[in-house]
């Protein structure tokens, strides 16, 4: 699918998103005006204007209007902080399984398919439409260890307009020869070549990074640690990202390889890998050492709550309460084939469910989470996450244009909307029911990327 011609832009209608303010409350505008940039950027956004005066703020011979219907909405684009992209196709399988045995027996056997450069063709372009379809304009992919593969996904990610991470996984040990880095040496190298690869294709980095990716501690020898540790202190624009307290078996297996640490995340300091750019994924069972550790140095949290809850051996539910409170970045992951859907919609309702699970654990202490907290995580917070929080996440002006637009009466299984029912209703009904099939247009900086017949 090409990419639309960029122009200005204006949208009037309702427009909803989160504001960059303590408590990130959900922002409600019935009457909104937002003027685009021919390249994607915010310019004005005007958040009470009546009908009439639209055409007076906005120039229409130089700048296409749209008007959204009434059954229609504006929202930030979602931001998946955690994807495994070779799991597209496994999606929904070994749900149930202890994570190392989960590992063995489907991820391993399926990501070492990408070896074959066609398979990572086919699977990571039906993957790519796949999460545009769902609103997903942003997101941190863990690719397999094969750097023709991975250099496919960054290739198109940028020819479908998906602003991405892409990551080489980087795997040296305890994992099947068949799906094993060839040395720790040709990991590194094979790194360093698809950082080159990104910077070749996209030079300014308008849409894509490449992000450091020990696919976790078990996984990698203590010396690909410390190489990714320096190729991180020498290209301070990267982001790294891994596996963080994931499960307990995990965790056990962990502290065997690396006894001389208490805990992962002084392992993960030790090696240059705990910065403000390191996105940790799920973080399910945390120390309070270790919350001060990662509040010290800024690190982000992906919160995977379907995996955490179908995938690893148990039903693990993240302190995502205690992040928020602590002042810890917080943003959602849909994990891909870790769990039972790909939806950051989906993600939205477990993450709710997790914490009101949460919430009893800790006998009240830890409230679970409303609907805007929600919302916000799977957008702005995800943005904080991924150090993109001056660049998209919300409507700020100055930002860029990553957005949906949402139609309620559009086919599908969302909960009907009656006469009565205001704006929060309604955009309760769409986060709690709805699905893609009422996201009928998807912008990222500004370009259409996906859209229906509207």
């Amino acid at each position: 699918m090409g990419l639309h011609e960029a122009k200005a832009q204006a949208f009037y209608g309702t427009i909803i998103h989160s504001l960059s303010t303590p408590g990130h409350e959900l922002e409600i505008l019935p009457s909104a005006l937002l003027i685009v940039e021919s390249q994607g950027v915010i310019t004005s956004f005007h958040k009470d204007v009546k009908p009439g005066e639209v055409e007076s703020l906005v120039d229409t011979t130089t700048t296409t209007l749209h008007r959204l219907s009434p059954s229609q909405f504006l929202i930030p684009g979602f931001i998946d902080t955690h994807n495994h992209a070779p799991q597209w196709a496994q999606r929904g399988l070994g749900q149930g399984q202890h994570i190392l045995d989960w590992l063995s027996a489907i991820t391993f056997p399926n990501e070492g398919r990408f070896r074959d450069p066609s398979h990572a063709q086919r699977i990571y372009s039906s993957a790519i439409d796949g999460f545009l379809r769902q609103g997903i304009t942003t997101a941190s992919y863990y690719g397999s260890i094969h750097p023709e593969a991975t250099n496919i996904l960054a290739d198109l990610c940028l020819a479908k307009g998906q602003r991405a991470f892409v990551g080489k996984c980087n795997m040296t040990r305890n994992s099947p020869d068949y799906y094993r880095d060839v040395s720790i040496e040709q990991s590194l190298q094979d790194t360093e070549s698809c950082i080159a690869h990104i910077r070749k294709i996209d030079p300014e980095g308008k849409l894509l990074k490449h992000v450091l990716t020990p696919r976790f501690a078990i996984s990698c020898d203590a010396e690909c640690l410390a190489g990714l540790g320096q190729i991180a202190a020498k290209n301070r624009d990267l982001p790294i990202q891994t596996h963080f307290n994931e499960a307990e078996q995990e965790i056990t297996a962990t502290r065997e390889l690396f006894p001389q640490f208490s805990s992962e995340a002084d392992l993960y300091a030790h090696y240059g890998l705990l910065t403000k750019r390191s996105i940790l994924a799920h973080c399910c069972y945390m120390t309070p050492y270790e919350f001060e550790k990662l509040k010290e140095l800024q690190c982000g949290v992906a919160h995977c709550p379907i995996s955490n809850m179908t995938v690893g051996g148990g039903f693990m539910a993240a302190p995502i309460r205690e992040f928020l409170n602590r002042g810890i970045k917080v943003g959602l992951g849909t994990d891909s084939g870790g769990g039972f859907s790909s939806s950051m919609l989906d993600a939205i309702r477990q993450a709710m469910i997790a914490s009101h699970a949460r919430e009893v654990e800790s006998k009240g202490r830890d409230k679970g989470l409303k609907i805007a907290e929600a919302f916000y995580l799977a957008t702005l917070g995800g943005a904080e996450v991924c150090c993109l929080a001056k660049k998209v996440g919300n409507f700020e002006v100055g930002k860029e244009f990553d957005a949906s637009v949402v139609d309620w009466e559009r086919d599908g299984v969302m909960t009907m909307v009656e006469e009565e029912d205001g704006l929060e209703t309604v955009f309760e009904k769409f986060v709690m029911t709805g699905d893609d099939r009422n996201i009928v247009r998807v912008f990222v900086k500004g370009r259409v990327v996906r859209e229906v017949g509207i």
